[in-house]
């Protein structure tokens, strides 16, 4: 692929200590915690929200004052303020729609439609930001979509012959499933939006003054939109904090933070495809964990190694 010309990133010195694909390979670990956590969580979707974004705007605001990041917004124009804003309300709209399709659907199938993400982001980054992917990096982006999709069909209950029926709305647990299906790619729709923004102003921004405005914009958005549908965030139980606490350590800082980073670095539509690995992640740790302990078939596991695979041959050729 050709490198798109571009503005180096404020902190750009820091990508000298430190390889864009070895912080990816680390968000990915992060991220693969956040459906886990989620599942195991008793509260709304939308209160999970809310409360992870909190506790990660803590940690945030105070790297801001330490690092004075602060000061690069007065380097923005109206416009970007409004870019930044809209990625937060999107990011906003894909945790709730993320967190809610957990309630309907497996973690499996959940994790592989959200990232479905790579093909949204390579279609419109060739028409917005002219990043155009090679021959083998098309290749690993439909081997993963590929493989998300079989991880996806696999788990919806009945398979195949369940989808005509659950279309009907049934009430069927295929109906529930196909209802957290589409949640989950109203996700991948919103999160394909986020990442491509997050692209334009990294290039303007440095990190922390980048994700404290966009972390900012969407705690507010989950904070109105808690309170428009009559969600009390208050009390939460102690097992509940410390999910939301562990979302915001892993899942939010060391997950999306780091990606967040590697926009100042490397094209949207690789930073993104990253994030198919989640899939693989996540569904390890399911079935591992006793309060979930949902075991993959065999589908699921053929459609994980497709993923991977198209993770892999796309970051060689990056």
């Amino acid at each position: 692929m050709i490198a798109p010309v571009m503005t180096p990133a404020p902190d750009a010195a820091a990508s000298r200590r430190a390889s864009p694909l070895v912080v990816l390979a680390l968000s990915l670990v992060g991220i693969s915690f956040a459906a886990p956590l989620i599942r195991l969580s008793n509260a709304d979707p939308l209160v999970i929200a809310t409360w992870r974004l909190g506790f990660s705007m803590i940690i945030v605001a105070a790297a801001l004052l330490v690092t004075k990041g602060w000061r690069e917004w007065r380097t923005l124009a109206r416009r970007e303020y409004l870019f930044a804003t809209g990625a937060g309300v999107l990011l906003a709209i894909h945790f709730w729609s993320w967190n809610a399709s957990l309630r309907y659907t497996s973690v499996a199938a959940s994790v592989a439609l959200v990232n479905l993400q790579p093909v949204i982001i390579a279609v419109i980054s060739v028409l917005w930001l002219q990043e155009r992917p090679s021959r083998g990096q098309w290749i690993g982006i439909v081997l993963a979509v590929v493989g998300a999709l079989i991880v996806g069909v696999a788990d919806v209950p009945g398979g195949l012959a369940a989808i005509g029926p659950a279309l009907l709305g049934d009430g069927s647990s295929g109906s529930r499933a196909l209802f957290g299906d589409l949640l989950a790619l109203l996700g991948a729709v919103t999160a394909a939006g986020y990442y491509l923004i997050g692209r334009r102003i990294r290039q303007l921004l440095g990190l922390w003054p980048y994700v404290a405005l966009v972390y900012g914009a969407a705690f507010v958005s989950c904070l109105l939109f808690t309170q428009l549908a009559g969600k009390p965030l208050l009390p939460q139980p102690p097992r509940e904090l410390a999910i939301f606490a562990g979302l915001a350590a892993g899942p939010m800082l060391l997950g999306h933070t780091g990606m967040n980073w590697a926009l100042g670095h490397l094209p949207a539509f690789i930073v993104n495809l990253t994030t198919l690995g989640e899939p693989i992640g996540a569904t390890i740790l399911a079935a591992l964990l006793p309060g979930i302990a949902e075991v993959p078939g065999g589908a699921t596991v053929l459609g994980g190694g497709l993923v991977l695979t198209g993770v892999l041959l796309a970051a060689r050729r990056a």
